[in-house]
């Protein structure tokens, strides 16, 4: 039989997170940088964001570089800090990702517009002052006895 001559698994290769119990400096954008919110996640490295420099808005398609490859895990409704390209409007790259508390930091500090849903994702949860239609059914407890 082969000896093994490795040091062992994934496991091994995955390493431990504990960098991430530890408080970091907050990071604000400077020029060429842009804070943005995540839309979709698209595979292959790559989300859908949109990014807050306009009035309105602009998505723009993120490449996630390589040294947040695997280790920042990056989900629809987060905010990151975006690297804006010269020569392609439409892309740009992720630089960091914020964690919650800095995201409310961000958004306390005014650096982040007012319409600005942090913590829910996109879909956001079910509202109680909003119309749902046809899709959402609210069901009364006299309802549920005639059924």
């Amino acid at each position: 039989m082969p000896k093994n001559k490795g040091k062992g698994g994934k496991n091994r290769k995955r390493g431990k997170n504990e960098a991430d119990d530890e408080k970091r400096e907050l990071i604000f954008k400077e020029d060429g940088q842009e804070y943005a919110q995540v839309l979709r996640m698209l595979g292959n490295g790559r989300c859908e964001a949109n990014c807050f420099d306009d009035i309105g808005g602009k998505k723009r398609l993120c490449h996630i570089r390589g040294k947040m490859h695997k280790k920042v895990w990056i989900a629809a409704g987060d905010i990151i800090l975006v690297g804006l390209r010269d020569y392609q409007d439409d892309k740009s790259d992720v630089i960091l990702k914020y964690m919650p508390d800095e995201a409310r930091l961000l958004k306390a500090y005014e650096e982040l517009p007012d319409s600005v849903r942090l913590n829910e994702g996109i879909a956001g949860g079910l509202d109680e002052d909003q119309d749902y239609g046809a899709d959402y059914i609210d069901f009364e407890d006299e309802d549920i006895d005639k059924i």
